[in-house]
């Protein structure tokens, strides 16, 4: 997957404590895992890496029950693809900073989260897991719904949620004491109820980084789930927030004084114990779980395939491509290391050498979904610079892998982003029936913000008003902001008194807006990777 040069893709990390990674043992050996919800590739042994798959479909399950509903299974290449990258140390350079435990990347056809290891002691993550746990809260709850809460409620339930542990008898026990954060909870810095509800006097008193926010903010959120009373009025100012009335303003409305509510979680902080949720494992049906282990050749590439799926920019990608040949050359005949050698030759810029890898791995393995991903980049990426002439016969042949992979999976979300895009890049107005596979992709993955920018762009041009703002303000109000977020405020500011049915045009957007708006898709190479 190729980082293209001011890609807006970010990656939420969490930052890690001072926390000791065991070591993988010497006889483990590369498998990959396949359940409901996720898709785990870890050089360790089978029993581990299904007890750790396991974990993880009970955790969703587990959101399940206590958000109070399910999310639609996804299709196979919109499940999470966990790669487990074995240390402290390779995590951090995998993500080129210093102080990160794991990180997560939502995109459609290609989410995927990097975790040091799936060893848990005695039913407790470790601070790897909690970190794809808190990440995966996230996931499953945007996926729920799109409209955002205010930061406190995001992060402390996310927080909430990761601070499980998986009991031996298959439950899971919800609510434990966020031990990562005890510091922050019971010592840190004094960030009160009101400071929580309002962002504005919380970064007037503490500045952009307050250092104990996450810990006050689980610290309140499990204060209001817990309390008989009080979760009651929690469901209310969620409630009032979805309606559009402010954090603070609905805080006071269904908390009454809040001083009264910050002596309560004084005093519940300096309690005997906190609440926890046990969930029996009858509660907690998972499904079949299959684990096969990999191919020697993709055993060796796979180091090299796990930076290729982190992202790469275009020197990284030739500095890569060697190594990757190699592993080729000692494997022509794998479908996987032939796969692994298209995504790299694409991101390294050699469009044709991609191509004839996937054709290779495709001829040998025509399910080898990632290679017809692979073909198709290349391939869009040859159409941008066809003559005006021959540009539709261009973006056809460009489409081929996109409906081969589409006949393989229905709801695979590229094939349904290119196929608006096969008329978008080359100035030609998408049918209807390619406007609605772009909006078909987003709701399959309503946690990619970069995607649902596009349809509020894409609903513009047709004068769908209402909907664009819909679709840009879960977008403009993400608690972690970023230019992204700053853009759609900016595009809803300017969409201020325009009526209903008014086509909008990027000029026009422009003339009434101080920010210009980026393009509406981003460059084909950096589409994101299909997976497998």
């Amino acid at each position: 997957m190729l980082l293209s040069r001011g890609s807006t893709t970010s990656f939420i990390a969490i930052l890690i404590m001072a926390f000791a990674m065991m070591a993988v043992p010497a006889k483990a050996a590369w498998h990959k895992a396949e359940s409901e919800n996720f898709v785990i590739y870890a050089d360790d042994k089978p029993k581990d890496i299904r007890r750790f798959s396991q974990n993880l479909e009970r955790f969703h399950q587990a959101l399940a029950r206590l958000s109070g509903g399910s999310i639609p299974t996804p299709s196979p290449s919109n499940r999470v693809t966990i790669f487990v990258v074995g240390s402290a140390h390779k995590i951090r350079k995998l993500a080129g900073q210093s102080r990160i435990a794991g990180f997560y990347v939502p995109r459609a056809g290609g989410s995927k989260a990097f975790v040091q290891t799936i060893r848990n002691k005695n039913g407790t993550p470790d601070f790897s897991t909690i970190v794809l746990l808190h990440e995966y809260a996230h996931h499953f709850l945007i996926s729920k719904s799109r409209f955002e809460m205010p930061r406190w409620v995001s992060e402390g339930g996310a927080e909430f949620f990761a601070a499980a542990s998986f009991e031996k008898d298959g439950g899971v026990t919800l609510g434990q004491l966020a031990q990562h954060r005890a510091y922050e909870v019971l010592e840190g810095e004094n960030i009160t109820v009101r400071e929580l509800l309002d962002p504005e006097l919380l970064k007037e008193r503490h500045g952009n980084r307050a250092r104990s926010f996450y810990g006050k903010a689980w610290l309140l959120y499990h204060y209001l789930t817990f309390h008989p009373e009080r979760s009651a009025q929690f469901t209310a100012y969620r409630q009032s927030i979805v309606d559009g009335v402010g954090s603070l303003e609905a805080g006071e409305r269904a908390f009454g004084d809040l001083d009264q509510l910050q002596r309560e979680v004084e005093k519940y902080k300096r309690g005997r114990g906190f609440n926890v949720l046990p969930i029996k494992p009858e509660e907690l049906a998972i499904g079949d779980i299959t684990i096969e282990p990999l191919s020697e050749g993709e055993a060796k590439v796979m180091p090299l395939r796990i930076q290729s799926q982190r992202g790469v920019s275009r020197k990284q990608a030739l500095k890569l491509l060697p190594d990757v040949r190699k592993v080729a050359a000692r494997f022509p005949d794998d479908p996987g290391v032939l796969t692994a050698l298209a995504e790299a030759e694409h991101d390294a810029g050699n469009d044709a050498e991609a191509i004839a890898a996937a054709d290779k791995a495709i001829a040998i393995d025509p399910l080898r979904k990632n290679a017809y991903v692979q073909k198709g980049f290349a391939l869009f990426r040859l159409a941008k610079d066809a003559e005006i002439d021959d540009a539709q016969a261009a973006y056809d042949r460009a489409m081929k892998p996109f409906e081969a992979l589409n006949k393989i999976e229905n709801d695979h979300t590229l094939p349904l982003i290119y196929y608006y895009r096969s008329y978008a890049e080359r100035g030609a107005t998408p049918p209807e029936n390619a406007r609605a596979a772009l909006e078909r992709a987003a709701q399959l993955a309503p946690f990619d913000k970069a995607l649902w920018f596009n349809v509020g762009m894409m609903w513009l041009r047709e004068g769908k008003i209402a909907l664009a703002k819909m679709a840009f303000q879960p977008i403009a109000y993400n608690p972690h902001g970023g230019g992204q977020s700053e853009q759609a405020k900016k595009v809803i500011a300017a969409l201020d008194n325009l009526p209903e049915g008014t086509k909008v045009t990027r000029a026009m957007l422009q003339s009434r807006s101080p920010v210009e708006v980026a393009p509406a898709l981003p460059d084909s190479e950096d589409g994101g990777s299909g997976g497998e």
